[in-house]
């Protein structure tokens, strides 16, 4: 299937599409592997929370800070 063809489908076909696709890759997720940039940007997340210096923030002050 041409993009050109997706982007004429009505929206609600396309997210029918999206879902059968996300499905079947779901299916192989063992045969999938994440970037080694994944595991690098957690690692320094874990790190930083380890060494006490991550900073989290509400999702009260998420939606403040993004209105």
């Amino acid at each position: 299937m041409l993009t050109t063809e997706i982007k004429e489908m009505p929206v609600n076909k396309r997210i029918i599409l999206m879902e059968k696709i996300w499905d079947s890759l779901c299916h192989k997720r063992k045969e999938i592997e994440s970037p080694t940039w994944h595991k690098e940007i957690l690692d320094e997340r874990v790190n930083l929370i380890n060494s006490g210096k991550a900073n989290f923030i509400s999702i009260q002050g998420l939606k403040a800070a993004n209105s």
